[in-house]
């Protein structure tokens, strides 16, 4: 081993680990399966997000790709659907009711989000608890 391959190695292992990692999904199949999962998110996200951080949210990763980012706040549901995830619109519609934004900021009444993550529910492939997302002029902290 040659000595830069030995720093090298030390360097990578005491590289600091991410705080949030991608947790693989089960599918909710009934909406007291949702209200369950939401209580659970809301407990860890208390429990290591820390009070000055913004931009507080909820990663999915889609099985088909893409990634949807959801942040809730005391009135509505906050999506920021990335563009290879637009093809997810029609389900949003459907599952919501909701009208489809010109951008990628979708703002949906809060008592919309149990219907949400229904549908969401059999596409998504991991989620991750995210930091510092730009969910736009709506996005606040709350979670």
């Amino acid at each position: 081993m040659t000595p830069d391959q030995n720093t090298n190695d030390r360097a990578a292992d005491g590289a600091e680990r991410p705080r949030f990692r991608p947790v693989p999904w089960t599918p909710l199949e009934t909406p007291q399966d949702v209200e369950l999962w939401i209580d659970e998110h809301n407990r860890t996200m208390q429990e290591l997000v820390k009070p000055q951080e913004t931009g507080v949210g909820v990663r999915f990763h889609l099985a088909p790709g893409g990634d949807v980012y959801l942040q809730t706040t005391a009135d509505a549901v906050i999506l920021d659907v990335e563009p290879d995830a637009g093809w997810i619109a029609p389900l949003i519609m459907a599952a919501t009711g909701a009208e489809q934004p010109a951008g990628t900021i979708w703002v949906l009444p809060d008592d919309k989000l149990v219907q949400l993550l229904l549908g969401l529910s059999s596409l998504v492939e991991h989620s991750l608890i995210v930091t510092g997302h730009n969910f736009g002029k709506h996005g606040l902290r709350n979670f």
